[in-house]
């Protein structure tokens, strides 16, 4: 599981196209790893980090540093910058070497926040790079299953209870260590609670407060331990700006930052064919799901990870334009999540703790998209199929039907 066959594959479709890819993704997630599994791929090679000062020196005093490197053969070296976002002038400075070097030299370029939102001016980077993001373990990846994208787009639907025990398994230990390589791979409580605790502190007073200049984070560590009673519901930000005693536009500009460090990520809502669908609303998840108490959101959360790093995985292999939302109405109807691609509905998914009857927000949200649906709950020992009108709907074990995305 430590080589990350999911990304390696798409590192190689990317690197196919363009000289220099961005990798892209939460801090220790594996992104330094990953790099160097790559780099396995190479003779010439050469590792640039700028949180080590002496490679940081090194740049600054020899921008084309990288060019003195001693080669064993004459194959293209391979040069990996990492967190070179945290340069103040990291975008001119890759546009340049992009520009002298594209046609001698493979760059991959890795970051903890996000390399195609954060900006601190200068020249855009556009057609230099292509991107990927890379996540922490989900049941898609561990189990590594061989069903592709088409077949997926042909029968989201379909489900097998093949390595049933085992997946349960994975699913539980994703539950209470997260799916961050160090405490996943350890397995154990404590040494969780300690990573968990040391991670959200390390983001918020190293990476955010250095890149952002805010000068206090007490505020924003507060509004981050808020955010896991949160989960499953709509966020209010003028609630948590009451309880913060703080502006609305100061949380929102926080809540951007979480998700520009991958401590959360966002979802907006799905509007189109809804009668009366609520706008401009959006739903947290956390990386690192332990932290959620409730069990019901926390495993809303774990499959709000799994679809993430579906559609993301998919876009940047260009297998569609994915995207995911989710829908609510003003009669307060609600389905958990949507998949779209090329903008059209194409799935509904509803999660229930271990309701195996359909909601009737997703029978009702199904029949007025005329799309396919699944209900995934917590723990089943197999699946059920039912018929709403002429559309099908699944009922599921989280952990098979999720198991079984393509990767």
């Amino acid at each position: 599981m430590e080589k990350r066959t999911v990304y390696h594959k798409i590192w190689e479709t990317l690197a196919a196209d363009k000289s220099m890819v961005f990798l892209s993704g939460p801090r220790q997630a594996g992104k330094t790893t990953l790099s160097r599994i790559i780099a396995e791929g190479f003779v010439n090679t050469l590792y640039c980090n700028w949180d080590i000062p002496e490679h940081r020196v090194r740049l600054l005093e020899n921008p084309s540093f990288f060019t003195s490197l001693q080669r064993r053969d004459n194959s293209p070296p391979f040069i990996i910058f990492d967190e070179i976002h945290k340069y103040r002038d990291w975008k001119n400075y890759l546009k340049g070497v992009y520009d002298q070097y594209s046609g001698e030299y493979r760059f991959l370029v890795t970051g903890s926040g996000r390399l195609d939102l954060y900006q601190k001016g200068g020249d855009s980077l556009a057609g230099r790079y292509l991107l990927f993001y890379l996540w922490p373990f989900t049941v898609a990846e561990l189990n590594s299953g061989s069903r592709s994208v088409a077949d997926f787009l042909t029968d989201p639907l379909a489900i097998a209870m093949e390595n049933a025990e085992t997946l349960a398994a994975t699913w539980e230990k994703l539950e209470t260590m997260s799916g961050f390589p160090e405490p996943f791979l350890n397995g154990r409580p404590a040494a969780y609670r300690r990573w968990s605790t040391g991670y959200s502190q390390r983001l918020i007073r190293e990476d955010i407060r250095e890149l952002s200049e805010i000068r206090t984070v007490t505020d924003l560590e507060t509004l981050y331990h808020l955010i896991p009673s949160k989960i499953g519901s709509p966020l209010s930000v003028p609630s948590l700006a009451n309880d913060l005693k703080v502006a609305y536009n100061t949380v929102q500009n926080w809540l951007t930052l979480f998700d520009r460090f991958y401590l959360t990520f966002s979802l907006p809502t799905w509007t189109e064919r809804i009668a009366r669908a609520i706008h401009k609303e959006r739903k947290v998840y956390l990386f690192d799901t332990p932290r959620i108490k409730d069990p019901a959101a926390r495993l809303e959360n774990m499959v709000a990870i799994e679809l993430w790093r579906a559609v993301t995985c998919w876009n940047a292999m260009g297998e569609g334009d994915f995207s995911l939302h989710f829908i609510r109405n003003k009669e307060q109807q609600e389905v958990d999540f949507l998949i779209a691609n090329e903008r059209e509905p194409f799935l509904l998914i509803e999660c229930k703790l271990a309701d195996e009857q359909p909601a009737k927000s997703l029978l009702a949200m199904q029949r007025a998209l005329q799309i396919p649906a699944v209900q995934l709950v917590r723990s089943a020992s197999g699946f059920r199929t039912y018929r709403n009108g002429d559309l099908p709907l699944l009922v599921a074990p989280a952990a098979q039907w999720c198991g079984s995305l393509p990767t």
